[in-house]
């Protein structure tokens, strides 16, 4: 009987040892897979992001892509390769519904682009801690003044509501104002312009975006900007890699405190809101 226990023990204490060198090794070998690792060896940051959402990323009159994401992206490249950094990131600019696919394929190593982490997004990637929040708000064409003055009068039939197509605000649309016809367009730009134009009676986006355009169309336009959402803005990567995701959780504390993070917000949401009101 004490022989038996003595093998069972034995036998106990191998398997216990074999698991926990298999899962040594394991981590070991996460750690060298880490996309951080692959980064500082390629001495390149490549950042997907789509260049069309104000003021996060998007395109200046000379072409440069230029946003709070992009100095993000920026003060990142000097987080990992120290001072002149920022010229080591290289900006990838890809249409929003193949900015997953290509993160999963390796063509950049984050995607910072004003995501919402969503849970059907997560199943898919790996989120760091929200570095933004954001709601569903509404641009809507002056004919309505008075009458439109939340989501609630807008489900009614007869009602033309626009967004971008596969973002929540087309999910917010469709859950809030099921009685309206709503359009979805490939660019937020064409939503926008369709109640600018009187052709559509409302927008429905991401709430800094809305204040751009109700800055850019203020002859013909007004914002509501009572959140109708609650969205948290994350950088997304692949999925499997601790390293990496303690680092861009460790390098948003840090410019959060030591001031960065509200400096950068306020040259993009506030100033920046302002210059485009004074350019109409």
């Amino acid at each position: 009987m004490k022989k038996t226990l003595f093998l069972l023990l034995t036998l106990v204490l191998a398997v216990t040892f074999s698991v926990g060198t298999a899962m040594a090794l394991t981590t070991e070998d996460i750690a060298k897979a880490s996309a951080l690792e692959e980064i500082v060896k390629r001495g390149q940051l490549l950042v997907g992001m789509e260049a069309g959402y104000q003021p996060f990323e998007m395109q200046d009159k000379k072409g440069n892509i230029v946003g709070f994401d992009v100095d993000m992206a920026y003060e990142m490249g000097k987080a990992i390769f120290g001072k002149g950094g920022e010229k080591k990131v290289k900006l990838v600019n890809t249409a929003w519904e193949g900015i997953i696919p290509s993160l999963m394929t390796h063509k950049f190593d984050i995607i910072m682009s004003g995501m919402t982490a969503l849970q059907s997004r997560n199943l898919k990637v790996n989120f760091c801690d929200p570095y933004y929040y954001i709601g569903q708000c509404l641009l809507v064409n002056k004919k309505n003044k008075g009458k439109i003055k939340s989501y609630k009068d807008l489900n009614k039939k007869g009602i033309i509501v626009t967004s971008k197509l596969g973002v929540t605000g087309q999910f917010t649309a469709e859950n809030l104002m099921p009685k309206a016809t709503l359009r979805l367009f490939k660019g937020e730009n064409d939503g926008a312009l369709q109640v600018a134009n009187g052709v559509a009676d409302a927008f429905i986006y991401d709430e800094p975006q809305v204040r751009v355009f109700a800055a850019k169309y203020k002859k013909t336009c007004f914002g509501i900007f009572e959140p109708l959402t609650y969205e948290p803005l994350a950088w997304a990567i692949r999925k499997g890699d601790p390293d990496f995701l303690n680092f861009l959780n460790n390098f948003l504390r840090q410019v959060r405190g030591d001031g960065r993070w509200e400096k950068l917000k306020q040259k993009w949401f506030v100033d920046y809101v302002e210059k485009v009101a004074k350019e109409q």
